[in-house]
């Protein structure tokens, strides 16, 4: 299988049932609305943002204290602001659906290394959230307070984000795995009030313990009033904080209300609903704050219209607290689908145990990131042969570009009949711009288009938008979803430094993306990863496509480096597989097919094995901090250990570069 190959088409009876077509159907009705096709229906959307997201208010039936003023203030994407006059609350919009749920019908499927899969019903889910939002308001916390989490994946981490969330406070989240300054970088701009923790997590079959690191975290607050201690494994709570600790279980033994007499906090469209985090290799991670309104609409139009979830569906991605992907994944529940949650290792005790966990919550929606898919590949697993898969009919896959190798694994060994679709979008709006199409035929590593609403185009150099071309994602017109603003950063100095400044009053994305004639979308990797040689620019998951098809290797990663006398210097570091060496053999197979599956260009000056490969927290290849290291950096300041998943693995590539006099590169080229 190849870039662009058929692989699936929509079944009519599922496009049929399909909630874009109910969208379509309820247009006709109430705004006398027809379109030809879903490029029509795209363009109005973007066209006409009033009429669209208007329309969408009312489809959904958004709860609102006050009528909205107005739907969109301005078409300067910077300062526009959405659904003024509104006053509403996201948690409220998932936990209408308690009303409306069968008893015992699950909210939430979950397990964990160490917790056997159990389910929360919708009744249970609601119950819980109002305990602990009333303990909540015990403590004091109120609208506009940052309640932080160190938690994982687990159902006390979702109890807590609703409840902080549906009393109008403002809830941000890092997950345990993180170093201590990681997580002070970034709860400490947020000056929390209150944090929820544990004692540590499993993963790989072993229990790491964070007593300590909590304790750490906590010490280095000085906003912090509260620590409320949620028992996971046997740990006490740490000893002589200066921070009040509340047990998990006092707060849950307060009486809370009915589902009728609960009071959910609706705040204004605009307020802050949560706070997410950049990954931070570097300097403070940016804190980015999104609304309430934001996220309820545009998750909603994602979820619904594009995934297609609705009651009695279920969705598991494989994620961590930790990463805009729990988030996403937790927002199924405003269409009344169920989550699944999985704290731990998603290969241990075996690389199928993902699979395992769909069959055993009967997922409908299953997401990956195409580097596990390529990991269970190498593994040689078969997941449609050695699982019950019989309710899953659609895959996401998210995290990274996805390959056209990705898509023949699944078609091959999960699912020949299965809707399969890969998004790009990311922290910056928790959400996506490009992505899953209802109707739209399925092609090898291809985002079927760009979503409602969303004003899409790839744009070159010079600012001209381009088709078949490879160039700059950016979006040309305000979307809900678009950050409030950057937490502290007042002025949104950094802000606009941060989406605008390229192309001034134009959301740039930072990815390297191609649009097709047919209005599918490729994506080529981080701009700012982009190799540049001799002029020709190059996305390096050109490269990782091809090299994912090589068995011998596990990983790999390419920079290209600008030499002092203007040439360049491009190596590869590749992880080879235990069974392999990297023998003259090998380095003349990934030359030969990088040659002939992408281009000569693609060849690198060298290929060197290394013993891991450097990733952020959040799974992002380190791509521009081992260009910086190489091109003469210390590594201190390409990098800061707390945001990387193995602060080790760049200890190797140092050495690398300190040895690699004959590189000649100069220390005062470092942009990028």
């Amino acid at each position: 299988m190849i870039e662009g190959d058929l692989c699936w088409e929509f079944p009519e009876e599922q496009w049929e049932r399909s909630n874009l077509q109910q969208f379509l159907g309820w247009l006709e009705v109430h705004r006398d609305l027809q379109f030809a096709d879903y490029e029509s229906l795209w363009r109005w959307s973007v066209d006409c943002p009033d009429d669209f997201w208007g329309a969408l208010w009312e489809y959904f039936g958004i709860i609102s204290d006050t009528p909205v003023r107005e739907i969109v203030t301005s078409s300067d994407m910077p300062t526009a602001q959405w659904f003024t006059g509104a006053h509403l609350n996201y948690a409220e919009h998932i936990l209408r659906h308690e009303a409306q749920a069968q008893p015992g019908e699950a909210a939430l499927w979950h397990c964990s290394e160490t917790r056997s899969m159990r389910k929360t019903s919708w009744q249970g889910l609601g119950h819980a959230v109002r305990k602990v939002a009333t303990g909540l308001r015990a403590l004091g916390i109120e609208r506009g307070d940052r309640v932080v989490s160190c938690m994982p994946n687990i159902p006390e981490t979702v109890v807590a984000m609703l409840a902080v969330t549906s009393i109008g406070a403002i809830w941000s989240s890092a997950s345990p795995e993180f170093g201590p300054k990681s997580v002070i970088d970034r709860f400490g701009q947020l000056a929390p009030k209150l944090l929820f923790a544990t004692d540590g997590y499993p993963f790989g079959g072993k229990w790491f313990d964070r007593q300590s690191e909590i304790a750490a975290i906590a010490a280095d607050l000085p906003s912090l009033e509260q620590l409320v201690w949620v028992p996971y494994g046997n740990g006490d709570a740490p000893a002589d904080l200066a921070t009040s600790i509340v047990s998990w279980d006092d707060l849950n033994l307060v009486e809370a209300p009915s589902r009728e007499e609960f009071r959910f906090e609706r705040v204004p469209s605009d307020h802050p609903l949560w706070v997410l985090f950049s990954s931070g290799t570097t300097g403070l991670p940016k804190a980015i704050v999104h609304s309430h309104a934001g996220m309820v609409i545009d998750e909603l139009k994602q979820m619904q219209i594009h995934f297609d979830l609705g009651p009695g569906q279920s969705m598991f991605f494989y994620t961590t607290s930790g990463w805009m992907m729990w988030n996403m994944m937790l927002s199924a529940l405003l269409t009344g689908a169920s989550a699944i949650l999985y704290d731990g290792s998603p290969s241990w005790p075996h690389i199928g145990r993902t699979w395992e966990i769909a069959e055993e919550s009967s997922a409908n929606m299953f997401g990956l990131s195409p580097t596990l898919i390529a990991m269970m590949e190498k593994a040689g697993l078969k997941p449609g042969t050695e699982y019950d898969l019989s309710r899953l009919d659609k895959m996401l896959l998210g995290g990274a570009p996805s390959t056209s190798a990705t898509f023949d694994w699944l078609y091959k060994y999960v699912k020949q009949d299965l809707w399969v679709t890969n998004t790009s979008g990311g922290t910056d709006l928790c959400g996506a711009l490009l992505g899953p199409i209802p109707g739209k035929p399925v092609c090898a590593a291809e985002m079927q288009g760009r979503l409602l609403g969303i004003a899409a185009e790839v744009w070159d150099d010079n600012g001209q938008p381009v088709v078949e071309e490879v160039g700059e994602l950016v979006v040309t017109r305000p979307f809900p979803s678009q950050p409030l603003f950057f937490w502290g950063d007042i002025e949104k100095e950094r802000y606009r430094e941060t989406y605008f400044s390229t192309f001034p009053g134009i959301w740039r994305h930072g990815d390297f993306a191609r649009l097709t004639e047919s209005g599918g979308w490729y994506i080529y990797g981080r701009a700012d990863a982009t190799l540049n040689r001799y002029g020709v620019r190059i996305g390096t998951a050109e490269f990782y496509n091809v090299l994912d098809s090589i068995d011998a290797i596990e990983d790999s990663i390419v920079v290209c480096c600008e030499l002092a006398d203007g040439d360049f210097h491009m190596p590869l570091f590749v992880k080879i597989s235990e069974k392999r060496t990297l023998d003259q053999a090998l380095v003349q197979e990934i030359r030969s097919k990088l040659r002939d599956e992408a281009s000569p260009r693609h060849v690198p000056d060298v290929i060197v094995p290394v013993p891991a490969i450097p990733y952020t927290l959040t799974g992002k290849k380190m791509e521009v901090p081992l260009r910086r290291l190489l091109m003469g950096l210390p590594k201190e300041q390409v990098a800061t250990p707390d945001a990387m998943a193995d602060p080790s693995s760049l200890d190797w590539f140092a050495d690398y570069a300190e040895a690699s006099a004959a590189l000649r590169l100069t220390r005062e080229c470092t942009r990028g």
